[in-house]
């Protein structure tokens, strides 16, 4: 269901919705695939109450924006670049969880200049980067009933490390220890950034570590923190 009460900016030739709360250094938070903003509810009191500006956009296709019938996370890349664009944000840090984080490498390698500091969480950089179970499951399913936020985690991304050295900015890498992801891919994935750190999360999966609980707001404002983002409170 549309929830037409956020507000909503124009980008990339669709209405974009998002939720914004706080003052201080702006800050994005990038949900994965089927989500939407509120799945950062607890990151989102963790940063206001450290003094940041918190961006919560739904991405396209998902929450109160209009339903897709495709998805490519380029095209969804350039919906975020132009949001910050659009609402004027200097340089904002940018954290990604799982589909969020593959936007977050590509909207920085589309644009470089645009963050001034990137986290990401669960990410992969291709589709064989997601665990050999996950994917036959992600197939079985698709079989039965082409969704198209599936057949994206099927079809995309396809982005080469090598690439990932021209992020010349500081990348927080999180994954947790059960996670969907490969541990080779998140090692390939940091080995690549000139400026990473990884936390891998004990006795965490894909998401335990962020949905409700207070782990990733506090890796992140450590990290923010570090680099002048959030206030030391």
């Amino acid at each position: 269901m549309q929830n037409t009460s956020l507000p909503m900016v124009q980008v990339n030739g669709i209405d974009l919705h998002y939720f914004a709360a706080g003052e201080g250094s702006p800050v994005i938070l990038l949900h994965g695939n089927g989500e939407d903003h509120t799945l950062f509810e607890t990151q989102i009191r963790q940063l206001t109450e450290a003094g940041c500006r918190v961006y919560a956009p739904d991405s396209r296709g998902h929450g109160a924006n209009a339903p897709q019938t495709e998805f490519h996370y380029a095209e969804m890349a350039e919906d975020i670049f132009q949001f910050i664009q659009v609402l004027g944000l200097e340089r904002p840090a940018l954290y990604g969880h799982s589909d969020g984080g593959i936007l977050a490498l590509l909207l920085a390698l589309n644009h470089p200049g645009a963050l001034g500091l990137m986290a990401i969480s669960g990410t992969n950089l291709s589709p064989q980067g997601l665990q050999p179970g996950f994917l036959a499951e992600c197939e079985a399913e698709n079989a039965k009933a082409v969704n198209p936020l599936i057949t994206l985690m099927l079809n995309e991304p396809h982005i080469d490390p090598a690439d990932l050295r021209r992020i010349d900015i500081p990348v927080l890498v999180t994954v947790g220890e059960h996670d969907l992801i490969l541990p080779e891919e998140t090692a390939r994935i940091a080995a690549n950034l000139p400026h990473a750190e990884t936390v891998t999360v004990p006795g965490a999966d894909h998401g335990s570590y962020i949905v409700g609980s207070p782990v990733m707001g506090e890796l992140l404002l450590d990290f923010l923190r570090r680099h002048g983002y959030a206030a030391n409170r």
